[in-house]
This record gives structure tokens, C-alpha cells and sequence, in this order.
């Protein structure tokens, strides 16, 4: 096959996969417009119970209400800060944790047991120990955010390391590599992808646990605004407030794959 013919196929490959890329956009902003549209109508014609659930024009003032006062930033604020540090802190505990198991194969067959108990014991009935332990501040929240995702992560990276072929490690043993740097060269660049995965889904526990952690104990951040919200009986700000969880942690999601691809582009 000549090189000019090559090229033409890559660039009506590369057509397609644009092609492709612009449709499930244009679907996805399809799926948007009808749903919020089909919300707006139903609310406006009482379909639904407009107290209930509220409507998106309705919520729309409320956002602009709420931010030009500077309530929306300063629990926005509250919120992101706190989900931020429980997710880097349960990343890094969960890695450093799977790097000891996976250091020492005793200790690890030792907290095997223990790990599977508290990988199916349902986190955030610890969010009231917590309180109690570390006091009713934000340290308490962030470790709602921090607990619920360090197990499993454990889990999810030990297996990984595990799971690395084990001729590299014979190779740079043959070498007279180290345990540390095997370690270093081996296990956990092949267990990257894993642990990208990990962030992924930590990014969506860590907003469970500090939103949970929020509604037992803070007087600010967007877990309290739901709180009042049901208190008050003001259901537009619960979706208010619901609506811009769901946008900053599809930021954090974004930000996770950015990494994702800015590492797998390193290694290549």
C-alpha cells in the first residue's frame, strides 16, 4: 500500500472518529435541553408538585440570589475544601497502606480478614464515632471523606500490585535489584492505570462522605444547605445545592482523566 493512500485512510479515520465525537455531543446536549425543558413544563403546568420538585427557573434565581450575596461561595468554598483534602488524604493512606501489604505478605495475610470486614461495613455509620473522637469541627468531615474511600482503595491498589507480572520482578531481582527498588521500577509504574482508576472513583465517595459528614455536624458547606433546605421545607435549594454537587464533582472527574492522560502520555 503507497504512503499517500496510507494517509488517506488515517485522515478519513480521523474524520470519523470527529464525526463521531461531534454526534455524541450534539445527543448529549439533546438529552440536557429535554430535561430540563420537560422539568421546567411539568413544574409550570403542575404535572409535578411544583413545592416538591421545584423547577429550573426557579432554582436558576436562587443561583444568582445565592451568588451575589456570597452564601453559594463561601459553602461552595467549605465543601471543596473539605472533599479535596478526604480525597488526597484516602488516596494516599489507601496507596501507602497497599504498599505495606504489599511489602510484607504476612502482614498481609494477618489483615486479610479484616480488610473484607471493614471493605463491607457501610462507612458512614462511623460518621457519629467520628464526631465524638476529633470533635465537631471540619477535621471530623474530612475523615468522613478520607474513611470511606481508604478500604477500598487498599483493596483495588494491593490487588494491583499483586497482579504485576512477576517475571519483571525475576528480571530485576536477577539484576540485584532491591525490594524498594523493585518497588520503585516495576510494580508501581505497572500499577498506575489501577490507581488512576482508584481517583476516579474516590472522587465520587469523597463527596458522599463529606456531604454525610455535613449533614450530622456542620453549620456550613452544601451538605448543610440540603439540611436547611428539607428543614425549611425550601426543596429549590436542596436541588440547588444538588445541582452544583454534581457539577464540581464532574470538574474533579474531568481533572482526574486530564491527569490520567498527562501520565499515559508520559510513559509512552
Amino acid at each position: 500500500m503507497s504512503q499517500k493512500k496510507t494517509e488517506l485512510l488515517h485522515q478519513q479515520y480521523l474524520k470519523k472518529l470527529s464525526r463521531e465525537r461531534k454526534t455524541v455531543r450534539v445527543y448529549q446536549l439533546l438529552i440536557f435541553i429535554a430535561f430540563f425543558s420537560l422539568w421546567e413544563i411539568s413544574s409550570q403546568q403542575k404535572w409535578i408538585d411544583p413545592l416538591l420538585f421545584s423547577s429550573p427557573s426557579k432554582i436558576w434565581n436562587m443561583l444568582i440570589e445565592k451568588t451575589m450575596d456570597g452564601s453559594l461561595a463561601v459553602n461552595l468554598g467549605v465543601t471543596l475544601a473539605e472533599t479535596v483534602l478526604g480525597f488526597i488524604l484516602g488516596t494516599l493512606v489507601g496507596t501507602l497502606l497497599a504498599a505495606l501489604l504489599w511489602w510484607s505478605p504476612m502482614l498481609s495475610k494477618i489483615l486479610d480478614p479484616y480488610l473484607v470486614i471493614l471493605n463491607s461495613m457501610p462507612k458512614v455509620a462511623l460518621g457519629p464515632i467520628l464526631i465524638v473522637a476529633l470533635g465537631t469541627n471540619m477535621s471530623s468531615i474530612i475523615a468522613m471523606g478520607a474513611i470511606i474511600s481508604v478500604i477500598i482503595t487498599t483493596i483495588v491498589v494491593y490487588t494491583a500490585f499483586k497482579e504485576v507480572d512477576p517475571n519483571y520482578l525475576k528480571v530485576l531481582q536477577t539484576f540485584g535489584a532491591t525490594r524498594a527498588q523493585s518497588f520503585k521500577e516495576a510494580i508501581l509504574p505497572a500499577s498506575f492505570p489501577t490507581i488512576i482508576s482508584t481517583l476516579k472513583v474516590n472522587v465520587g465517595l469523597s463527596w458522599v462522605g463529606v456531604i454525610v459528614g455535613e449533614f450530622l455536624v456542620s453549620a456550613r458547606g452544601l451538605g448543610y444547605m440540603i439540611i436547611y433546605g428539607f428543614q425549611v421545607f425550601n426543596f429549590t435549594l436542596v436541588f440547588l445545592s444538588l445541582l452544583v454537587i454534581a457539577v464540581f464533582a464532574t470538574v474533579m472527574y474531568q481533572l482526574v482523566e486530564l491527569l490520567e492522560k498527562k501520565l499515559i502520555k508520559s510513559n509512552q
